[in-house]
């Protein structure tokens, strides 16, 4: 590496951010990237480990030893190549992914992991800045065709991987907008949309083909265009199903029905559409109420930023399992991705957090949500129970439910009448071969629909096996 001993004399640098008071005026990103010099200094950490295990622990298997080097030689332009080599959408990663690939980092294992996630960012944004990020349509044609469903980070990138191997591809979406979950399920404040809109133009211009406001399935209810999916099988050589994980876990209590409360994929969405510029009628709104997040995962986290920029009075969020340690025990546990007590910046604006908790039932008065009934928890052989005497009565006036979701829309695959496992996502790769095949001909799964609720990085690498093994499907002649 270019400075052998640097994980020895630096100190981890991290993005700094803007502060909790000034940030919360606003939907805008606030993590601050780091200048040539913090990123330099950061890639220099990088200790040459030898068996580098930040590789494995990125699903996308990013060269991460290699383009750090590269930055600290401040080589920007194959730092980009390098990370472009595995992965299609930096930007997106760069922001929002958890990096598990820094949990992985040798150095973590008896000191602080390099910033890679910090570095990854650096790099595509240079490349943007630089304008080195360009189309790269494909100079001969295969003239077989493939249909994507659904316009997520897995269908994005299976389009842009097939798309480059000459094959024509046509995505569609039932949004008004490309993105999918990206674009609806993340807040702007963790990952303002113009990203999203820059890798549409350059797979436009590649020659993708967006369809918008389509519904693919034999439901003609929905008032969007209906594409069935005997026309899909009959138009395309291939076709590829990658929607998103949309059917949300519910809580099935007492008073569930009281108007307050609401999914939380209700609720932010409508926000990101208001932050495109569209008009929401009856928007579910958090400000000057009593907010309770139900949920203690990211979904949750991000409800819990947008309430407070919305102006809640009070947020306070629930998590049923107990609170895990502040730090994990890395002898056990590393390079694995480790189960530890995760402060986000949105806790950091305002939240009080809960843990080992139930919601009983949901209070109200005249059909309209006051408050919830709760009591504390604890695991017996594999049990929640309840403890006895622990019940409290919370004020709320609104409730967002964020526990996760049970599977993709069951719509689907009841129209394309498909084979589903037992959390009934698509059953594919039982034949012991990962090659994203379905029980149908010519159709093929990717991301959540495969997988379940899962990382925007984790669809990536689907979305690109998934182009690889489809493109293996037409040269061999079907």
């Amino acid at each position: 590496m270019g400075n052998p001993t640097g994980f020895l004399e630096l100190e981890r640098i991290d993005q700094k951010r803007e502060e909790p008071k000034s940030r919360v005026k606003h939907f805008k990103e606030f993590v601050l990237p780091l200048s040539e010099s913090q990123a330099k200094a950061q890639a220099s950490r990088c200790m040459d480990c030898g068996t580098p295990f930040c590789n494995n622990g990125c699903p996308v298997n990013n060269v991460i030893p290699d383009f750090n080097n590269l930055v600290f030689d401040l080589d920007w332009k194959n730092a980009l190549e390098v990370l472009h080599s595995t992965n299609n959408f930096p930007e997106f990663t760069g922001r929002i992914c958890p990096a598990p690939c820094e949990e992985a980092c040798t150095l973590n294992f008896n000191d602080v992991s390099v910033g890679i996630k910090s570095i990854e960012q650096a790099i595509i944004d240079r490349g943007w800045k630089e304008n080195w990020v360009k189309p790269k349509p494909s100079s001969k044609k295969t003239g077989k065709s493939v249909a994507v469903v659904g316009s997520g980070p897995a269908g994005l990138a299976a389009a842009q991987q097939l798309i480059r191997l000459g094959h024509a591809v046509t995505v569609y979406e039932k949004n008004n907008r490309i993105g999918g979950l990206l674009r609806y399920g993340i807040p702007d404040f963790k990952m303002e949309k113009h990203h999203i809109d820059r890798r549409i133009n350059q797979m436009t211009i590649e020659g993708v083909d967006f369809k918008t406001e389509t519904y693919v399935g034999n439901d003609n209810s929905s008032g969007l265009k209906v594409i069935s999916p005997n026309d899909l099988r009959n138009n395309f050589d291939a076709v590829l199903l990658a929607g998103g994980a949309e059917v949300p876990r519910d809580l099935p209590v007492s008073g569930r029905n009281l108007d307050g409360v609401h999914f939380a994929m209700n609720f932010l969405p409508q926000q990101n559409k208001v932050c495109a510029g569209d008009k929401i009628d009856g928007q579910i709104n958090a400000k000057g109420k009593h907010v309770i997040v139900i949920g203690g995962g990211d979904t949750g986290s991000d409800c819990v930023g947008t309430a407070n920029r919305h102006g809640a009075k009070s947020v306070t969020q629930f998590e049923l399992m107990p609170q895990p340690p502040t730090s994990e025990n890395k002898n056990l546990v590393w390079p694995y991705w480790p189960q530890k007590l995760r402060t986000s910046s949105s806790h950091l604006e305002g939240c009080d957090r809960e843990f080992a908790i139930a919601t009983k039932k949901f209070l109200g008065k005249d059909g309209i949500l006051t408050g919830l009934e709760t009591c504390n928890i604890r695991m017996d052989a594999g049990k929640f129970i309840e403890i006895e005497g622990t019940e409290k009565v919370y004020k709320a006036d609104l409730v967002l439910l964020a526990m996760g979701f049970v599977s993709p829309s069951q719509s689907i695959f009841e129209s394309f009448k498909i084979s589903k496992d037992s959390k009934g996502n698509v059953d594919a790769n039982n034949n012991g071969k990962s090659d994203y095949k379905t029980s149908l001909d010519k159709i093929f799964v990717a991301g959540d629909m495969r997988r379940g609720q899962s990382l925007v990085v984790w669809a990536i690498r689907e979305g690109r096996d998934a182009a690889e093994s489809i493109d293996s499907y037409l040269k061999t002649g079907f």
